[in-house]
């Protein structure tokens, strides 16, 4: 059951939007409009080019009503209390999709009453911490006899891009790594007056439409590809040409989507079985059509165009720009061990020896606790560097590395060469915060040992980039 202030909270916030009384509906990074202004999401492509490619039929009629499929976007603050999530039954344990590991539980900070996951298999729900500025995402998001269950959780900065970067990969429940709530028609904003949905849509295509691949903005796919037989891979953004003719359209609801896809277009986050195209939706929006506007679906259907290019990008508040790529691709999860891992006889320890530093997902760092002495630890396990498709290093282009470390930690980072017996190809010592190193990467195949090393006498974190440079 809701309590009473959890109703209030959550009519107050939709009600004032739909009145357009309150700076919060209109506020980028907000809980009615995620993201920042020149989020992807949020930004206008400029004279796009397009494929040939038409979606194809399936089985059931374009839609953008699956409830059962979608999610609801929970508004949470501080007034709301937390909440820990346990492992499901059958479950070897919740899927923290950043960190790359399972774990036993995990505790979100604020966790509205209201809290409903949607109701088919996928289980789908999004909380928006409007305090924190956090999306938690959750895949299979269970209550089993009062006690919430999870198999998979992700989140992502509310005033951030609403993409995964090529470092912090997995960002959401979808496919894609994005949360449910990007790109979504929200309940406030079918009836809201406007002609069209001011942010590019959330779209899933089925198996005959997608290719076994994924391309910028997303930074993953589904787990299995292999039934994919189309042309259209996840990331890419369809839209409509200018010379398609709204005017064909005469359900209100379909003319606001075909206005949209004309100006900001649809990105493909997921598959879904058998329908040509999803447009997802709120649950609780009014998306349902009938009558008429399944042949207006269909209409969009045939003319929708995969986009190959763009002259740039118009953001939401009317600025251009570029889309930039060369995104950060250095992560700080683990494994982590103690010393240098490529050097052989650097990891011994004693009884005595300080804990190791932790990764903080929500800081993107490794933690240490107050030591009396440096703690050194190093990663090689290769999963420092990202791999992302489009954002894996390559020889001959130059990098950045930056340290961002407190407390008198350091960063190091090497490249050694598999092929000649791990010979260091590349070390750029042990680096301070602030300090950064520009190097051109040296080998097309390589390993990766990533150094984090604490301050001494207090707690301190070690994080830092890797960004290609031009």
């Amino acid at each position: 059951m809701l309590s009473s202030k959890h109703i209030h909270k959550n009519a107050l916030v939709i009600g004032l939007a739909l009145s357009g009384l309150n700076a919060v509906a209109t506020e980028f990074s907000s809980y009615l409009r995620p993201f920042t202004a020149d989020s992807l999401w949020n930004s206008m492509p400029v004279t796009p080019s397009f494929s040939n490619y038409v979606i194809p039929d399936s089985l059931y009629n374009p839609t953008a009503n699956t409830p059962a499929f979608s999610a609801s976007c929970f508004y949470a603050d501080a007034s709301d209390l937390p909440m820990t999530i346990k492992v499901g039954p059958g479950y070897g344990g919740i899927h923290d999709r950043d960190a790359e590991k399972l774990v036993s539980e995990l505790t979100i900070p604020h966790w509205p009453a209201n809290v409903m996951p949607a109701s088919g298999a996928d289980g789908h729900a999004d909380i928006l911490d409007v305090q924190n500025q956090v999306i938690h995402s959750f895949y299979k998001l269970k209550n089993v006899n009062g006690e919430w269950t999870s198999l998979l959780y992700a989140w992502s900065p509310l005033n951030g891009s609403g993409w995964g970067d090529p470092a912090h990969y997995y960002q959401g429940g979808r496919a894609t790594g994005v949360a449910a709530c990007a790109g979504m028609v929200r309940i406030n904003e079918v009836d809201d007056g406007d002609t069209t949905f001011r942010h590019a849509l959330a779209v899933s295509l089925t198996d005959n439409a997608l290719a076994k691949s994924y391309v910028f903005p997303a930074t993953s796919t589904d787990v299995d590809v292999s039934n994919y037989t189309g042309q259209v891979p996840e990331g890419a953004l369809l839209m409509l040409p200018s010379s398609f003719d709204v005017s064909k359209i005469q359900t209100p609801l379909v003319k606001k989507i075909a206005n949209t896809l004309k100006t900001y277009g649809a990105y493909v986050i997921d598959r879904n079985y058998g329908t040509p195209y999803v447009i997802y939706s709120e649950i609780g929006a009014a998306t349902r059509v009938t009558g008429s506007g399944w042949y207006e679906l269909t209409l969009i259907q045939k003319a929708l165009r995969m986009v190959t290019s763009v002259q740039g990008w118009v953001d939401g508040n009317g600025n251009s720009f570029q889309a930039n790529q060369n995104l950060n691709v250095l992560s700080f999860r683990g494994p982590w061990a103690r010393g240098y891992s490529y050097q052989a006889d650097s990891d011994v320890c004693s009884d005595s020896c300080s804990p190791l530093g932790k990764f903080d997902s929500i800081q993107q760092a490794v933690v240490f606790d107050t030591t009396d002495e440096e703690i050194i630890q190093s990663n090689s396990s290769g999963r420092s560097v990202t791999y992302v498709s489009w954002a894996k290093p390559k020889k001959g282009y130059k990098y950045q590395l930056t340290a961002t470390t407190t407390g008198g930690g350091k960063l190091r980072f090497v490249i050694r060469d598999p092929e000649k017996n791990d010979y260091v190809a590349y070390d750029s010592k042990a680096l301070l915060d602030g300090q950064n190193v520009i190097f051109t990467w040296p080998l097309d195949h390589y390993d990766i040992t990533t150094v984090a090393i604490s301050g001494a006498g207090e707690p301190s974190t070690v994080s830092g980039s890797l960004v290609r440079i031009e």
